[in-house]
């Protein structure tokens, strides 16, 4: 799953080819929870911080922590958000080093297939959310046979480069199917059904913690 092929560090690289990808699953979130101001939130596997600035400029948060293993991706994050109520820190989806139920809310897009152990960093993601907390993770979906990988590649990523094309042929792959999204979920106490493909691409899982 997590491999170094599909490593992205490059934040102005990353953000040219996939940061409005972030914006419109992240407006489609905060669409559907029209979140209170004031929250305390986490955007685990940050990145640049794309999904991570639409947080701040929509929700009026009292807090958002982003962490990401990448320093250079960071780097980009806290340039594009310096000054905002937000920081980031270098770290690991498996191994969040906050307390429990520290946050409100909880968000990972484009994130969990690079994650060794998914199962891992969705528990930890739950782990550090309050009870009545709010989570919203949204990847690929894996297509169902090579055919598909190239319909993708050629229709959503027919303007990028080379070396972009194959590194979303490679995510494409490396992405979850509706059926190992669950099997992370159930197993938390969550239902089944919160788990839906949201696109001809994507899944979205969107739940809180009173889902429990």
């Amino acid at each position: 799953m997590a491999d170094e092929q599909i490593r992205f560090d490059d934040g102005a690289a990353y953000e040219d080819f996939m940061g409005r990808w972030s914006l419109v699953a992240g407006n489609a979130f905060l669409d559907w929870l029209s979140p209170a101001p004031g929250l305390r939130w986490v955007d685990v596997g940050c990145g640049n911080g794309a999904f991570t600035e639409l947080l701040v400029r929509r929700c009026q948060a009292a807090d958002v922590q982003g962490i990401d293993p990448s320093e250079e991706q960071l780097a980009f994050a806290r340039e594009r958000l310096a000054g905002a109520p937000a920081s980031f820190a270098v770290g690991d989806a498996m191994a969040l080093p906050w307390a429990d139920g520290r946050f409100d809310a909880a968000v990972m897009a484009l994130v969990i297939f690079f994650v060794p152990e998914p199962a891992r960093g969705i528990a930890e993601m739950v782990r550090v959310i309050r009870p009545h907390g709010t989570f919203f993770v949204r990847d690929l979906l894996r297509p169902e046979n090579d055919e598909q990988v190239r319909h993708f590649v050629n229709t959503y990523a027919a303007g990028a480069n080379a070396h972009q094309q194959a590194m979303f042929d490679a995510s494409l792959r490396a992405a979850l199917t509706l059926e190992e999204v669950r099997a992370l979920v159930v197993p938390l106490g969550f239902a089944e059904d919160t788990v839906l493909q949201t696109s001809d691409r994507h899944w979205t899982w969107m739940a809180t913690r009173s889902s429990l």
